[in-house]
């Protein structure tokens, strides 16, 4: 397992993405738990089978994939249909991020968890970085995005963790609300020298 881990998680459309990206830039290793996530369930794995027969056949595209748009509407108005899914997905994506991490090469790596504090993913790093944003921003930046409507983007919001919560939980702070690149760029630079550091430490 890489030697120091860094746990980036952020609400929807606050700009972890765009975080991640910088990171890398400097040579650090991404796991991001949304890839991984889309991973179990792909065409022909056991994940995508149960979920087809538990919530039918008109949750497939043409093409043989999951359609998540439509299955994440449906999941975000019943709450028993997520708690159904999330005991099937979350051991399994906990899995393939434990083995992810292990294998990450650089000093330090990033995992990138929209829901790390809420599926308590923080327990597999040692330090949490927040990117920070408005809920109006989030609402701006994510209707621009997605095809998703501001009411579902809305309960989406609502649905994870408070941004207070958020605050509360993070080691460092990553302010996202100004669209200036070149002022987010060094606030990673000088992250990225101070993660270096601390993993050099945890040696």
């Amino acid at each position: 397992m890489a030697n120091y881990i860094v746990g980036l998680s952020g609400g929807i459309g606050s700009g972890k993405t765009t975080v991640s990206k910088l990171f890398e830039q400097h040579g650090v290793s991404v796991i991001d738990a949304d890839i991984i996530a889309r991973d179990v369930v792909v065409k022909g794995s056991e994940a995508l089978t149960l979920i087809i027969e538990y919530f039918g056949e008109n949750f497939l595209l043409p093409t043989g994939e999951l359609d998540r748009t439509k299955l994440r509407t449906r999941i975000f108005s019943n709450s028993k249909d997520k708690l159904w899914l999330n005991n099937l997905l979350h051991p399994l994506i906990r899995k393939n991020i434990i083995q992810a991490l292990e294998q990450a090469p650089s000093d330090y790596c990033l995992l990138v968890a929209p829901l790390l504090l809420e599926n308590n993913l923080q327990h597999l790093v040692d330090r949490v970085l927040i990117v920070d944003v408005s809920e109006e921003i989030q609402i701006k930046r994510t209707l621009t995005r997605d095809k998703s409507s501001e009411v579902e983007i809305r309960a989406i919001i609502n649905s994870q963790i408070s941004r207070h919560s958020r605050q509360q939980a993070a080691d460092d702070i990553i302010n996202n609300n100004d669209t200036d690149l070149a002022k987010l760029e060094e606030n990673v630079r000088l992250l990225h020298q101070k993660y270096l550091e601390n993993s050099k430490i945890a040696e």
